[in-house]
């Protein structure tokens, strides 16, 4: 979906919970039960049990947290270096909800015995319950102890989720997947990480079972659905989502995912139908009609692209996306001109959005002809050669033809590209082409400062953040800023994708607007 980023559109009922999978071993009556019976085991043998400790392991397994802290009081001030009387204050401070006072006894007993299991369990547990990171080190070192505990795993497998770290994730599901078989929100996040990877094939079968063990639910249906498609199993998409197609009124979005699975199985008209009929349900999305776009650009059909997104732009004036969208299939019609007023339209709407999106939708030009394409830039440049627009699109095309440093061509896209920028210091755009040339060609210094000038007038530019990164890295950081940047992309990059969030990632019956607007286009 070349003019559309919405490849991957998951749904989620997630939980406003710290802990959001239920694991046996973790729901404190049972832990404080299982603790109790593995913590004489546990403790290292230098550790004699004090003459109280059956009188404190009674109060305990009876939930008398309170008798259990006033008998530890003065075995713990005759033994402070006693690991089980820590370990059983722990035990009663978590038991009365004062968990900040448990972890610190647990982690007193690890002082004096690091490798002490029910220590490292009970404060694992504590930690992991109120969503902190701290609990990774603690599980971690359990793993050390058992290597195949699924519990520990899955633990780390939902704190790696949380904190957006996919790959860490899906290592420990796939460690602890039979303990989660039956756990739908575990099932869905491991499947959201495989497919943040590009792994539909192995998140397939994830998706299945979550549909399988919530077989009336519309999300779950919907999602198998988005997975059958990445997976190139675009009629068995369509076949999941008949039931959804079937409901009165019908889910708009359901209706774009379709029309998706229906392209991909070579049903355009059915496609078409179905996407039409999202846009007149809610013609305030913008996705919609950029899936239009992408569908008018597949088969050629430009101008009905334009006359769809000429209706989307009259009901969002000012979104950016949508004149990129435009613009492409303009350049597509050979009117450059028009073409590069969207995209300045689109740059002073959003700059960022334009800087990245711009490049990466000429990237288009790959599924067509790049030599017709560079012929037709070339013939404009004669007549036209202080266009920066046409100066830039001119790099684009060399750049995508796959030019290489040091090459007769890459010296032609450079220093189209610097002309560009010549004629236009203000094009963010070209200036990030530019960077990017430099840094394939080894000139890191250049590329920083390309890079430098667009944050200058842009500080929230995500390329140039990640150009002047490469180029750091590449070259001397004498300030010290790459720690900085590294932070501000990875911030760029969290707000992007909770811009993206509010427009893909929606609950399961979203409002819709109202379907009462029937003057949208009609392909």
């Amino acid at each position: 979906m070349p003019l559309s980023s919405n490849v991957m559109r998951l749904r989620w009922n997630r939980s406003d919970s710290p802990c959001p999978l239920i694991f046996a071993k973790l729901c404190l009556s049972f832990f404080l039960l299982a603790l109790l019976m593995t913590v004489p085991n546990a403790v290292a043998q230098t550790d004699p049990p004090s003459s109280n400790t059956a009188s404190i392991e009674s109060a305990l397994r009876t939930r008398n947290f309170e008798q259990a802290l006033q008998l530890l009081a003065p075995q713990l001030s005759q033994s402070p270096d006693n690991a089980r009387l820590w370990i059983y204050k722990g035990i009663a401070l978590a038991g009365l909800g004062r968990a900040p006072d448990a972890i610190e006894a647990y982690n007193k007993a690890l002082k004096i015995s690091p490798d002490n299991l029910a220590a490292l369990e009970g404060a694992a547990e504590l930690e992991y319950k109120a969503g902190s990171y701290r609990a990774v080190p603690l599980l971690n070192h359990i793993l050390k102890l058992r290597p195949n505990d699924a519990t520990t795993h899955a633990m780390l497998a939902v704190l790696s989720y949380n904190h957006h770290d996919c790959a860490e994730a899906a290592k420990h599901f796939r460690e602890s997947s039979q303990l989660i078989s039956s756990q739908p929100v575990a099932l869905a996040q491991f499947g959201s990480c495989l497919m943040d990877q590009q792994q539909p094939n192995e998140a397939l079968p994830i998706f299945e079972k979550i549909l399988a063990l919530s077989p009336g639910e519309a999300h779950a249906r919907y999602n198998l659905a988005v997975v059958e498609l990445a997976a190139q199993h675009s009629k068995d998409a369509v076949e999941t989502l008949q039931p959804l197609l079937g409901t009165q009124p019908p889910d708009p979005d359901v209706l774009d995912l379709a029309s998706a699975a229906y392209e991909d199985s070579g049903d355009t008209p059915r496609a078409v139908e179905l996407l039409r009929q999202a846009i007149i349900a809610n013609p305030q999305k913008i996705r919609y009609y950029l899936d239009f776009a992408t569908l008018s650009f597949k088969h050629e059909s430009f101008q009905v692209g334009v006359d769809v997104l000429n209706a989307g732009l009259a009901q969002l004036p000012k979104a950016a996306p949508l004149y990129i969208a435009r613009g492409i299939l303009y350049i597509q019609m050979g009117s450059y001109e028009k073409g590069q007023s969207d995209f300045e339209a689109a740059n002073k709407l959003d700059p960022g959005q334009a800087s990245a999106s711009v490049a990466q939708g000429l990237a288009l030009l790959q599924q067509s002809n790049l030599d017709q394409a560079l012929e037709t830039v070339r013939s404009q440049l004669k007549a036209h050669p202080q266009d920066a627009f046409l100066n830039y699109l001119k790099s684009e095309i060399i750049t995508q033809k796959g030019a290489t440093a040091g090459s007769p061509e890459f010296a032609e896209a450079l220093a189209a590209a610097s002309r560009a920028v010549q004629l236009r210091p203000d094009f963010s755009i070209a200036r990030n082409s530019l960077a990017n040339l430099y840094l394939k060609s080894g000139q890191g210094d250049l590329a920083a400062e390309q890079s430098r000038l667009v944050l200058r007038d842009n500080p929230s530019d995500q390329v140039a953040v990640y150009h002047l990164l490469l180029a750091l890295r590449k070259g001397k950081d004498s300030k010290g800023e790459i720690p900085g940047l590294v932070k501000k992309l990875a911030d760029l990059r969290e707000e992007a994708k909770r811009k993206e969030s509010s427009e893909i990632n929606y609950k399961l019956y979203e409002p819709n607007s109202s379907p009462s607007t029937t003057n949208g286009p009609k392909p």
